[in-house]
């Protein structure tokens, strides 16, 4: 049985609260946080932890220990609680390793005992290669998971010794392989070769380009909603929304979009550990980017209550049910009365998330693709 014992050696000491040397009000998250420490005997009522890693030098050879995570924080326990029945608490920092590799040993190690523990982690980074470290806790687990990355770029670069280029390949790739789907979402095409998208498309994985993305954000929803795993870099983000990123981009998804698709990641049922990437605080002179991802957690967090009062699919008295058919096939969907998401039912009869342009699509008796895609990874 895991306890916070066994992950206090790889925490660097620190009160963030003494630190930043400000009195919060009751109704600020400051306030309410809980900073685990070697006085923290209990984390069971605990629906979140935050972890911070600053580790750059997979992404810089001489890259420095960055206090991004502290930069986030500071803006992050100023904004105001509107979801009072959930808890947070603040790991604080992964203790930097001698090497790269002695910092991701101890994040995984990190990760791995929250995971045990049956706690959700958000992980402030960092450069995005330590994505590895959060699939590689459900790897070693033995467990199959969806997997989604939020990204201008597919980090699968076979020219390169670089992990941070192509850490990807490692998950994707590597035996034994655990990730039963893949989403990439908010590439932006004119960086990324027409052929690696093609054959993420064989392989059935669902890639949408930053463009498709933003005409209609909904349609992100379900694909998030069975992610074990999600990992935003915010080189996704406008570089007039987020300029603390040297591979900004000045196409991406505005402040707003972005903090919609955190609530979504938040609202996903099977979601257990999301990280967020690329924020560099030296490049942040007015803090609008720790503001942009403050805010982005505050979302995650609205997520998290509303999936926290989502009904089971398998209740149907909370859903409302529509029996369509469409070509030789009768699916059942539900609509949470709850929520207002849309599930649909596969012919072996299981639910899949799915949105309301399914359900339109299947009553003009048109196959949905999602319900089609799903369907062919099933053979």
């Amino acid at each position: 049985m895991s306890s916070i014992q066994d992950i206090l050696d790889y925490q660097a000491k620190i009160s963030f609260k003494k630190a930043f040397g400000k009195e919060y009000l009751p109704a600020q998250i400051g306030h309410k946080i809980i900073e685990i420490t070697s006085q923290t005997t209990d984390l069971s009522d605990v629906d979140l932890v935050l972890v911070g890693c600053g580790e750059f030098r997979g992404q810089y050879i001489d890259g420095s220990y960055q206090d991004g995570p502290d930069k986030v924080r500071k803006e992050l326990y100023e904004l105001y609680d509107w979801h009072e029945h959930l808890k947070i608490a603040d790991f604080g920092n992964i203790i930097e390793g001698a090497t790269l590799n002695d910092t991701k040993a101890a994040l995984r190690t990190v990760l791995s005992e929250l995971n045990d523990m049956g706690k959700k982690v958000l992980v402030l980074g960092g450069a995005h290669d330590l994505t590895l470290q959060q699939y590689e806790v459900f790897k070693q687990a033995g467990e199959l998971i969806d997997f989604s990355v939020i990204d201008m770029l597919v980090d699968i670069n076979t020219h390169t010794q670089s992990q941070y280029d192509s850490y990807l390949m490692d998950a994707l790739t590597s035996t034994s392989n655990h990730v039963r789907h893949f989403n990439l979402i908010g590439f932006q095409s004119y960086f990324v070769n027409p052929h690696l998208i093609e054959t993420f498309d064989k392989l059935r994985f669902d890639c949408i380009r930053v463009g498709k993305a933003r005409e209609n954000l909904n349609e992100i929803e379900p694909m998030l909603r069975n992610s074990s795993v999600i990992s935003l870099d915010i080189n996704a983000i406008r570089s007039s929304d987020a300029p603390a990123n040297k591979l900004a981009s000045p196409n991406g998804f505005y402040g707003d979009e972005i903090c919609k698709i955190s609530q979504f990641a938040g609202m996903s049922t099977q979601m257990r550990s999301f990280g967020i990437y690329g924020y560099q605080p030296h490049l942040d002179t007015e803090s609008i980017t720790a503001k942009l991802l403050a805010q982005m957690i505050w979302y995650f967090v609205d997520g998290l209550s509303i999936q926290a009062g989502e009904s089971d699919i398998s209740n149907a008295s909370q859903f409302l049910e529509y029996q369509i058919p469409f070509t030789d096939t009768n699916t059942l969907f539900r609509k949470s009365k709850k929520t207002n998401r849309w599930w649909m039912q596969l012919s072996n009869g299981r639910f899949i998330p799915c949105s309301y342009n399914d359900y339109v699509s299947a009553s003009q008796n048109e196959i949905p693709e999602r319900w089609l895609r799903e369907l062919e990874r099933l053979v």
